[in-house]
């Protein structure tokens, strides 16, 4: 028989194990949502993130899913953003850049570049808190406002490491410039900005579409490869169509049943024992 002690580790490793499952499952979804909404590889050329990113927003919004359709006052304030790294290969130290690029609606040519809503250097994360309370704002956040009738577009917020070698052009060196064009894939090039540590996106829209939009498949979770060891257990069907207005499910539901799980068999398990 099992004595407390041995029996609490095991439960901890357990528990452990799951939600590293869990959260190599939750890197495959975003990479096989950043492919099916188009991102990838019409906005960035490679897309392999070492950690997942959480947007909040608040107003009741709360945290988002992947490409989850939202209105302009709903975004019309920063959300707050963490990191939960997927594999030792992901570092939270030193300083980081915050971006948020309207990449358009799906199909959107973009060798003319994008919209810069949100540019932040220095930042650092604190926990699991991206802070930027001592970084260098150089476009303060401004929320999606998309045309009426535009579609709908999507927004992507990207982590990026910026290393000793970051060096931003000029025009974007200082506080202080308002929301324009980039082109965000040779932004990152030239300053020396990377690696990747973490992306998510939002799909915001104004009105219905007036003209017609590339269409886009569902990112099926049961469906993914995750690295070796790992768990393949089905999150639910999480569909990103941003033409047929994105679904709001989240790709972490299963993360969040399989922690529950294993918590109330601990639970249960104990009241066993002392009982």
């Amino acid at each position: 028989m099992f004595t407390l002690p041995v029996f609490v580790s095991l439960a901890i490793a357990s528990l452990a194990t799951a939600q590293s499952s869990n959260t190599a499952l939750e890197l495959a979804a975003i990479k096989a949502h950043f492919q099916a909404a188009g991102l990838v590889p019409s906005f960035l050329s490679t897309f392999d993130p070492s950690a997942i990113l959480t947007i909040a927003y608040a107003g009741g919004v709360g945290s988002v899913s992947p490409g989850q359709l939202l209105t302009p006052p709903q975004v019309g304030s920063a959300p707050t953003l963490t990191i939960t790294p997927a594999n030792s290969s992901a570092t939270t130290t030193g300083n980081y850049t915050i971006a948020m690029i309207d990449a358009g609606p799906v199909g959107t040519n973009q060798a003319g570049g994008q919209t810069r809503h949100w540019l932040v250097n220095g930042a650092t994360i604190t926990g699991a808190s991206v802070s930027s309370d001592s970084a260098v704002v150089i476009t303060d956040y401004a929320g999606p406002g998309p045309a009426p009738g535009s579609g709908p577009h999507r927004y992507v917020v990207l982590v990026y490491s910026q290393p000793a070698a970051f060096t931003p052009p000029a025009g974007l060196d200082a506080p202080g410039v308002p929301v324009g064009s980039i082109n965000f894939p040779d932004y990152v090039r030239t300053s020396n900005l990377g690696p990747l540590l973490a992306a998510n996106y939002i799909t915001v829209e104004d009105g219905t579409a007036t003209a017609s939009l590339s269409p886009t498949s569902a990112v099926i979770t049961s469906t993914l490869a995750v690295p070796s060891g790992s768990s393949s257990r089905s999150a639910g069907a999480s569909s990103t169509n941003a033409a047929a207005r994105p679904s709001q499910s989240s790709s972490g539901a299963t993360s969040l049943r399989a922690t529950g799980c294993l918590t109330v068999v601990f639970a249960a398990a104990l009241m066993v024992i002392f009982n």
